[in-house]
């Protein structure tokens, strides 16, 4: 099995099997681009800038590299009247059944 060797502020130096790790990247690696990870000694979470050359590291180590793009998560982007309108129905009686109603059509 593939070990992964990072840094944690608390704990220093920690090793991660692929799995563990939390990588998301857009088309070229820019500045939003990011890895995660929980601690295995304290817990912490922590995340981590991942330029090109760790982003290519940590895919060529098995860690499953998902993206930054908003279309591709199936719809458009949330936006703040959308946070509003959710907000107002969590506030009404049965807005689960609401929500259900909502997601399936």
């Amino acid at each position: 099995m593939t070990t992964i060797k990072t840094h944690c502020p608390a704990c220093g130096e920690v090793e991660l099997a692929p799995d563990d790790i939390e990588l998301r990247a857009d088309a070229d690696a820019g500045p939003e681009s990011f890895y995660a990870f929980g601690c295995p000694g304290c817990r912490l979470h922590v995340r981590k800038r991942a330029d090109e050359r760790v982003v290519r590291l940590l895919v060529t180590a098995g860690v499953p590299c998902l993206s930054l793009n908003p279309s591709r998560a199936g719809g458009p982007a949330i936006t703040c009247d959308d946070l509003l309108d959710f907000h107002a129905l969590l506030a009404t009686d049965g807005w689960f059944d609401r929500l259900l109603e909502l997601v399936e059509h």
